[in-house]
């Protein structure tokens, strides 16, 4: 399929820097084949959800990915004799101390290079140095960096020295600060390793989800660790040609267990959020029977995909050509969805990560 099919017309206006207070104010498109549009909260989701339901979450955490440095000069033959400033965003781990990176300014990096993260001059003692090594190199500027710290030490060093990665179409309008410590996360992240939130769980309180458990909705959680690759633009004119960055995901046994009892009484099977309802479909076999998984996976989506797990979906808005717009329109119709954006572009829905929500129900096949 041609990229430019699932292509639109944004006003930047529409584009949420900030999340609305409480949560689940945040509106909510709802899209059921067949009926009109109806425009709601987030905090109707109870009244729109049966009793016997079952809700799917991702409970990965955000880590505080993205690390400010330095690449230390380079005296050796061949060198350029002073410090370059450098920004990296951790996209996935390798091992307990190698990560890969997605690195700027990548054309002034080479394999080798001694990288030295943090305020360099506000150290109590060397140990608490995050300094790491180049070690490869790739294109688009990802590279694999090689830590002196390794396990948990790296662990509360990255998080000592680190900033939320908030999406670039954010963080090109202000500054990462202690507001988005909180606004970034979901209220029942669990699992540390993603370098991007599961935004559609971003609008769940407490209170939701009390509410929503009286209704009788179960609530299931899966963990996918989200990479900084759901950022990056499609390079590609046509559909068959992207490659899907790999992205660890883990259902459970209990889970998978639970949610095959859930569908077999006749309730459905909700993802809250694109990364829950991947996971889903990739750990779901022909016949439709959810098995527990553990592994990478490189699900691609688009129209013409035989959803196996997922009856509903919730998640927000996405941006124009990207891979998770070519999945919501798999899932609701493309047609369907092309009304549905239209809409909400008209009536001032706000997009992208801190943007408002949509419940989508699957059109049928």
């Amino acid at each position: 399929m041609r990229v430019a099919d699932f292509d639109f017309h944004l006003p930047e206006t529409l584009i949420a820097l900030r999340p609305v207070s409480p949560r689940e104010a945040a509106r909510l498109l709802l899209v059921t084949p067949g009926e009109a549009l109806a425009d709601l909260t987030v905090g109707d989701l109870p009244s729109l959800l049966r009793a016997g339901d079952a809700l799917v979450f991702n409970d990965t955490r955000v880590i505080r990915a993205r690390l400010d440095g330095r690449r230390e000069a380079r005296v050796e033959g061949g060198g350029d004799g002073h410090a370059v400033a450098v920004e990296a965003t951790l996209h996935k781990r390798l091992s307990p101390n190698r990560w890969s990176a997605f690195m700027r300014p990548g054309k002034r990096l080479k394999v080798g290079d001694r990288v030295r993260f943090g305020v360099t001059g506000d150290r109590a003692c060397d140990g608490a140095a995050l300094d790491a090594t180049l070690a490869a190199k790739g294109e688009g500027g990802e590279v694999e960096l090689v830590f002196d710290l390794s396990g948990p030490d790296l662990d509360i060093a990255i998080n000592a020295r680190g900033h939320m990665p908030l999406p670039p179409y954010i963080a090109a309008k202000r500054s990462e600060d202690d507001q988005d410590r909180s606004d970034y996360q979901t209220v029942y992240a669990r699992e540390d390793g993603s370098v991007a939130a599961p935004t559609a769980g971003l609008h769940f309180t407490p209170n939701l989800l009390a509410r929503l458990a009286a209704a009788g909705v179960s609530q299931h959680f899966v963990t996918l660790h989200v990479g900084a690759g759901t950022f990056l633009p499609m390079k590609v004119d046509d559909t068959d040609d992207h490659q899907m960055h790999a992205e660890y995901g883990e259902v459970s046994a209990a889970v998978a267990e639970a949610l095959n009892a859930v569908r077999a009484a006749g309730g459905r099977v909700v993802c809250v959020g694109t990364t829950s309802l991947r996971l889903l479909e990739s750990a779901t076999d022909e016949g439709g029977l959810i098995r527990p998984w553990a592994g990478e996976t490189v699900i691609f989506i688009t129209p013409g995909y035989r959803f196996r797990a997922a009856d509903g979906l919730m998640t927000n808005f996405h941006l124009p050509k990207s891979t998770l717009f070519m999945l919501v329109s798999a899932f609701a119709g493309q047609a369907r969805m092309r009304q549905a954006y239209e809409h909400a572009i008209a009536t001032g829905y706000r997009f992208y990560s801190y943007g408002d929500s949509s419940l989508l129900f699957r059109a049928p096949s």
